[in-house]
Formats: C-alpha cells, structure tokens, sequence
C-alpha cells in the first residue's frame, strides 16, 4: 500500500506502479470515479491476470484509461465528430468512450468485436501515472458482482495478493463509476449511466445522442 497524495512525494510510489506494469503485474490505482485494477493493455498475460483478479471472463473486456484525448487516434479509428465532442468536452472525467479500435493493435483485451472503451481520468496521480505507462487497461477494483471500491483498503480486502502495487490517493472524488457511451453505431448511445449526466452529453452533442430528442 504506497501513498500517492502528494505530487512532492509520490515519486517512489509512482515509480514502483510503473515497474509493477512494465514486468506485466496488476496494480490499483485511485482515479476520479472509483478505485481501477488495472495492468497493461499491450500485454496479454498482464490482461489476463487483470480480468482473473477480478473474477470476470474474457467476454467483459476491461476499458483503456489514457492519458490525454491525443492518445485516441493512435488506439481508435472511424471515431464520429459527437463523439470527439464529448471526449474534448469532457476529458478529463467520468466518461467513458467506446470506439472501433485499430486493428493492428498488438494487444488482447479479451472478446471486445473489435471495439475499445477509452477514458481520460480527471485524477493527478491517475495521469502522472498513465502519462509513464502509456494505456492502461483498467475496470473497477473489486470482485465481479461485488461493490466497487472507493478506498484502496476496500480495493485491498477484494482483490489481496492479485495485486502487486496499490496507490492510495484517499476517498475517490465521484465514488459512482463513468457514464458509458457507445460510439460504434449511426447514433450515440448512452450503455451506462454514471458520473456525466444525459443531460449533459445532450446539451453537447443534440440529436446525435440516441434518446436525446425525446
């Protein structure tokens, strides 16, 4: 359990999380919504230990934090205009974005058809950590079935050793998960609803968002 509160003093904390990826391990890490388990998306193995931690099979397929909306079209391709609106509007933050990937990506996120679910956290250590590591696959740190964790103790008492690192940052800011959206079909459709409201992606986006004129 390493402390990452501090930009003056998380170094070391940071600095042991990204050797933890680099060797292919499961780290948790806070973000803005709730506490992630996270490894890194392009090693395969490391997805896999990811999705055991949590007791989810490959037809669950983690989403990608990413450091900044540049990092999108190195991962994603045909990604409409409503939906590069939401992510400019609302990255850093609880959104989450599902896109066609790029097919010649080297990874294995498990049974995706060929999509990815991409996120910008609005944390600091978050991003001083995914800004070293490059895309991180990362789903909410606890059990398949059981509440996430909005602390790293509550992380700590689901998932045990199946983790290597936890960054403790205190309470999660939202303490509710991102709002889903899907970007793969002719309209955007809202799968989950979390921490950006319809009402917002709608004030954005209009009648490109599905549901958004009544």
């Amino acid at each position: 359990m390493l402390d990452c509160r501090d930009p003056e003093t998380w170094g070391p904390s940071l600095d042991a999380a990204v050797d933890a990826v680099a060797r292919g391990a499961v780290i948790v890490l806070p973000t803005d919504t709730v506490y992630g388990v996270g490894a890194d998306a392009f090693q395969p193995p490391a997805v896999a230990a990811l999705l055991a931690a949590k007791g989810r099979g490959r037809q669950m397929p983690p989403p990608v934090l990413i450091p900044s909306v540049r990092t999108v079209d190195g991962l994603a391709r045909d990604v409409p205009d409503a939906a590069r609106t939401l992510m400019e509007s609302c990255w850093p933050g609880a959104l989450t974005v599902i896109v066609h990937a790029q097919p010649s990506l080297a990874w294995d996120l498990g049974e995706t058809g060929g999509t990815v679910a991409l996120r910008v956290p609005d944390h600091p250590s978050a991003l001083a950590l995914l800004s070293r590591t490059g895309p991180l696959a990362v789903t909410s740190a606890n059990r398949t079935g059981e509440p996430a964790a909005t602390t790293a103790l509550e992380a700590h008492e689901q998932l045990g050793d199946a983790v290597a690192v936890y960054l403790d940052a205190g309470d999660s800011p939202l303490g509710v998960a991102s709002t889903i959206v899907d970007a793969t079909g002719p309209r955007l459709r809202i799968v989950r609803q979390g921490g950006v409201s319809r009402e917002t992606l709608a004030s954005l986006v209009g009648e490109a968002l599905e549901g958004a004129d009544g």
